[in-house]
C-alpha cells in the first residue's frame, strides 16, 4: 500500500473568518486549539490577530449541521490577551498569545494550554490551566531543565520555541518514571547548536515532566527536561521545517497527531519575498513508547489549493493545531488558512498501518 493511501482527509470546509465589525479580527482568525468540555460541547481556542500582529486567544462555540458537520462558530470572548512581561513587547506596541493547543490532561483531572508568548525574547512556550474551559490560570513560561539535559550542551531556555503540544494520558520517561510528555520545536543556529544535533533545520523534540512533581505542584506544568529529538524533516514537503500542530490522540494505531512542514525558499534578503509553502501531514507514535515513530507521511495530507488557503495574511498555509476525535473513529482536524481564517478537515484512519 502506497503511503499516500493509508490516511486519507477530506475538507469539511469553512468554520471562521473575520468578522469585518470587530477590529481585533482585523489581521486574522487562524490557528485554534480544540477541546470538548465535559458535557461533550466543542470550543475552539483561536488565534485571533489584530493590528500590528496583536494576537489574543479566543473562547468560541462550535457550530454544526445536522449530519455533525462543523459550519461555524459563536464567540465567546477571549481566553487570554497579552498582559504579562513576557507576551508583551511595549517598544513595538503589540504582544501576542499565539497558536494555542489545548489537552485535558487525564491524571490531573484539568485542561492545560500551551501557547506561543510573543514578548521581548521571541516566542517562548507558555502554560496556561483550566477546570472548565472558560477561566484560565496562567503558571508562566516554561523551564527546561537543565540537570536532565546535560547531554546536549546548551540551556534550551536560550532557544525561540513554538508548536508545543502535551499528551493527555502518563507515559514511561526516557528514565523509567511515570511522567507527562510534550513536543515542542525549539530553533538553534550554527553557533548554539545542541551537541550531537547534526540537522540544524527545526525538528520537533519530545521532553517530559514526573507525574508525582505536578501532582505535588501544578505550576511544575512549566518544568519539562529529558529532551530529546523526535523527528527531523525528511520529505521534500518538509524540507524547510517541521513543527507540531494537533494535540496528540490515542487510537488503536497509536498515537496520532497532524504535524506541519515547510517547503520552498527563504531569499537571505529580507526584502525579498519568501516563498514558503506550509503542508500537513500524519505522525503515528507508538503508545508506550513515545520514541517509536510507527509512521510519518511522505506525502502530504492536506496542502493549500483552495482560495482560502492559498490566498491570505501569508499564502499557501495550512497549519493544523486542533484535533476533536469523533464517535466513528474519524478526526476532526481545525486548522488555519493562509493566516486568515480557519477551515476543518477530516481524517479517516486505516484499520492497520503498513508493515515498517
Amino acid at each position: 500500500m502506497s503511503q499516500t493511501a493509508v490516511f486519507r482527509m477530506e475538507r469539511i470546509g469553512l468554520v471562521m473568518e473575520p468578522d469585518p465589525s470587530i477590529p481585533e479580527e482585523m489581521e486574522g482568525t487562524l490557528n485554534p486549539a480544540i477541546a470538548r468540555d465535559p458535557d461533550g460541547t466543542l470550543y475552539m481556542f483561536p488565534r485571533i490577530v489584530g493590528k500590528k500582529n496583536y494576537s489574543r486567544v479566543g473562547i468560541a462555540r462550535v457550530r454544526f449541521d445536522d449530519a455533525g458537520a462543523p459550519v461555524g462558530v459563536e464567540r465567546l470572548g477571549y481566553a487570554l490577551e497579552p498582559e504579562e512581561d513576557y507576551e508583551l513587547r511595549p517598544e513595538e506596541k503589540t504582544g501576542g498569545c499565539e497558536d494555542p493547543r489545548v489537552t485535558f490532561i487525564e491524571p490531573l483531572g484539568l485542561y492545560a494550554m500551551t501557547y506561543s508568548a510573543w514578548g521581548p525574547h521571541g516566542p517562548r512556550i507558555a502554560v496556561a490551566i483550566s477546570e472548565d474551559l472558560m477561566q484560565w490560570r496562567r503558571l508562566g513560561i516554561v523551564d527546561f531543565d537543565m540537570a536532565t539535559d546535560l547531554l546536549y550542551g546548551v540551556e534550551f531556555d536560550e532557544y525561540h520555541n513554538k508548536d508545543a503540544a502535551i499528551f493527555p494520558r502518563a507515559v514511561t520517561a526516557p528514565d523509567g518514571t511515570e511522567s507527562l510528555a510534550m513536543i515542542h520545536r525549539p530553533v538553534y543556529t550554527e553557533d548554539d547548536v545542541p551537541h550531537g544535533v547534526a540537522d540544524l533545520r527545526p525538528s520537533m523534540w519530545i521532553s517530559y515532566l514526573p507525574l508525582e512533581a505536578v501532582r505535588s505542584d501544578i505550576v511544575e506544568l512549566t518544568r519539562w527536561g529529558q529532551s530529546s529529538v523526535l523527528i527531523d524533516p525528511e520529505y521534500p514537503w518538509e524540507e524547510l521545517r517541521i513543527g507540531g500542530g494537533t494535540q496528540p490522540v490515542l487510537t488503536p494505531l497509536g498515537w496520532v497527531l497532524v504535524y506541519h512542514g515547510a517547503s520552498g525558499t527563504i531569499p537571505l534578503d529580507p526584502s525579498v519575498p519568501k516563498q514558503v509553502r506550509y503542508s500537513a501531514g500524519v505522525l503515528v507514535l507508538d503508545e508506550h513508547d513515545l520514541s517509536r515513530v510507527l509512521y510519518r507521511s511522505a506525502m502530504p495530507v492536506l496542502e493549500p489549493e483552495t482560495p482560502d488557503e492559498t490566498e491570505g495574511m501569508v499564502n499557501d498555509v495550512v497549519f493544523p493545531e486542533g484535533s476533536d476525535l469523533r464517535e466513528d473513529g474519524t478526526i476532526d482536524v481545525y486548522y488555519g488558512m493562509a493566516d486568515s481564517r480557519i477551515g476543518a478537515a477530516r481524517l479517516w484512519l486505516p484499520e492497520n498501518l503498513p508493515p515498517g
